[in-house]
């Protein structure tokens, strides 16, 4: 479906006149256009979205969260750097002065200023890069630790659920309305096998010994922006999943989607392995801006939390594989039992060295900056 681009750029505030409209093609959610405008001769670029409103379900609670996180960030971080609180996403308002702008169509669209000379990676090409997207993600916790009341809405609710989404399995594997389940029986006892780790932080939360923070809920390297120049964190983006969650589900989404260097449908599943490097790499990040608040039983989770996320995510892909692939777009025949494989796989290899990945974790958060402080001080 065609949109008038110039014409839903006018319903927002810009800071100068529209000249051009350019579709980013990256990302599998949104519908994304860099804009281009001009006043007294200087050049001013913004980010236009389209939100999908079949994923958020009500785009209104999804920019409300996010005027109410990016207000907070740039607020705290100006108070020691006010340079890079000016470089922080800010949502343009609509004229009339609302978070976003709804078209005759039902659409909901909104404008965020453009963070200029920064880039993204879609994979880490080196553990120094991998860290510090780490520590971006840990950085953006730490900066809402304090976020004032009322908690944040659910913007996707039971996100990491795990005992609900095994629930859903189950009923799909039941009807099996496709007549898949005799080809994924590996990976179908597999889920069964290790069912139990489903309900591991569900019961912790329920203890108290794991609080409810705010969580970012898709920590993929590509959602943090780093300097052009010199390679140092600017600023989070892609808000939309930020709401009440688990510090350790954002780490173990890093682990899943950064300490692999296979792709998420690898076929040969003998490149499906844990990287070590990288998981160190991103365990210090992460501890570096997260040691002074975490507590005990989160530190020593951090781990299981990569097993955990991409337990899920096979549930998730088998689920929809046996639906008949109604989730998730696929590219041939058998996609998403692929792309459950290659989890099964890369659980596995994290279960097979979880002893001394746990012992990586536990040296990240011992070397962490505000460690090292408390011990030198004592």
């Amino acid at each position: 479906m065609k949109h008038d681009i110039a014409a839903i750029a006018r319903h927002f505030n810009l800071g100068g006149e529209f000249v051009a409209a350019t579709p980013v093609t990256a990302g599998h959610i949104n519908d994304t256009y860099v804009l281009t405008t001009t006043a007294r001769g200087k050049t001013i670029r913004y980010v236009l979205q389209r939100i999908n409103h079949h994923v958020f379900k009500d785009p209104l609670q999804v920019m409300e969260n996010i005027v109410r996180v990016t207000e907070h960030l740039r607020a705290r971080v100006s108070r020691n750097d006010p340079e890079l609180a000016s470089r922080q996403l800010v949502v343009i308002p609509a004229v009339g002065g609302a978070a976003c702008f709804r078209d005759a169509r039902g659409n909901f669209w909104r404008v965020y200023n453009f963070i200029e000379h920064a880039v993204t990676y879609d994979t880490p090409e080196s553990p120094g890069l991998a860290r510090e997207a780490a520590r971006m993600f840990g950085w953006f916790q730490s900066l809402l630790t304090d976020l004032p009341k009322p908690p944040l809405q659910e913007t996707i609710p039971g996100f990491h659920d795990t005992p609900r989404r095994f629930e859903c399995f189950q009923e799909v594997l039941k009807a099996d309305i496709r007549n898949r389940a005799a080809r994924a029986r590996p990976e179908i006892d597999f889920l069964f096998q290790n069912v139990d780790i489903c309900r591991v932080l569900a019961d912790l939360v329920a203890g108290g010994e794991v609080p409810v923070r705010i969580a970012h809920y898709d920590t993929k390297i590509n959602n943090v922006m780093l300097d052009s120049a010199t390679g140092k964190g600017v600023c989070v983006i892609d808000l939309d999943t930020v709401m009440p969650g688990l510090s350790i589900h954002d780490f173990g989404d890093l682990v899943r989607t950064a300490a692999c260097p296979a792709a998420e449908d690898e076929r040969d599943l003998s490149k499906v392995v844990l990287d070590v490097s990288l998981f160190e790499a991103l365990a210090q990040g992460f501890a570096a801006e997260t040691g002074r608040f975490l507590t005990p039983a989160e530190k020593s989770h951090m781990v299981f939390g990569g097993k955990l996320i991409t337990f899920e995510q096979m549930i998730r892909f088998l689920t929809d594989y046996l639906a008949g692939d109604l989730y998730y777009k696929v590219h041939r025949e058998g996609h998403n039992l692929d792309r459950a494989r290659t989890q099964m796989k890369l659980v596995q290899s994290i279960i097979e060295q979880e002893e001394s990945l746990n012992g990586l974790v536990a040296r990240a958060f011992q070397d962490s900056p505000q460690t090292r402080i408390e011990r030198d001080s004592s």
